[in-house]
């Protein structure tokens, strides 16, 4: 996908700047708490005198691979049970479709907030098969869509009047012919994710250690006053993340 690109600079200069940035995105020096932009410190510091650089990128990296993670497998999950239910048609479309109907409508993030708040000490982990609960079903609806019209079309037809078994039909016809659609809500679903990854740990239900994009903006609203290139930080790291994600949605790009 050429709209890709913007994805593939923003992970490669954020990998150069943590490799080059040896300091530790945990390690608390009192005395730089807070501290403003220098050239010891390009971003400043945060709270505990946290090098803001070394946490932006490390947690800008770690929520993409998150988003980009369960987005893909939603995608693979969804468009695969999509197809076989659009193939087959009747009973299992109706079920598939009702099923999507009621994740679709109950709101993903405050399922994901219920979950998440019940687990002691979540991890990335958690977040990921939380937010993956709810997010493959566009997927299944648009690859449910799509074989409303391709099982009537004639290469599938012959294929089947030929004797094909089902499994050749899906995995041969109906799921190539259902990705190019399902591909476009890639970069949507990534986005999504990657907010509600940061919104959760905007609440205090993220990982232990802190370095997410939500804790970091979390971290600036409450130093706001005092220090106000925190927030800039943070808030800018996210958006960026969310903007070069949200450019794989782009149709001209599958």
């Amino acid at each position: 996908m050429r709209r890709a690109w913007p994805l593939l600079l923003v992970v490669a200069v954020a990998v150069t700047l943590r490799l080059a940035r040896a300091a530790d995105p945990r390690r608390i020096v009192l005395v730089d708490e807070l501290a403003r932009p220098s050239l010891r410190h390009p971003l400043g510091c945060g709270d505990g005198g946290v090098d803001l650089l070394a946490v932006a990128t490390e947690a800008l990296l770690r929520g993409l691979l998150l988003a980009l993670v369960v987005a893909a497998f939603s995608l693979v999950l969804g468009t695969t049970l999509g197809a076989a239910a659009g193939l087959r048609g009747g009973v299992a479309a109706r079920a598939l479709t009702r099923l999507c109907d009621g994740l679709q409508a109950f709101p993903s993030f405050v399922l994901a907030l219920a979950l998440v708040a019940a687990v002691p000490r979540p991890s990335r982990l958690h977040v990921a098969v939380v937010l993956a609960l709810t997010a493959w079903a566009p997927f299944a609806r648009l690859a449910l869509a799509e074989l409303r019209v391709i099982r009537g079309l004639a290469y599938v037809e012959a294929a089947r009047a030929l004797g094909a078994p089902p499994l050749q039909v899906l995995l041969r016809h109906a799921i190539p012919a259902a990705l190019p659609t399902a591909r476009a809500q890639l970069g949507s679903t990534a986005s999504a994710l990657l907010v509600s990854d940061a919104a959760l740990a905007f609440l205090g239900l993220g990982p232990a250690d802190g370095v997410s994009l939500g804790a970091l903006v979390d971290q600036g609203v409450g130093t706001l006053v005092r220090a106000p290139h925190v927030l800039m930080v943070g808030a800018g790291a996210l958006t960026l993340a969310a903007v070069t994600v949200q450019a794989l949605a782009d149709r001209r790009g599958v």
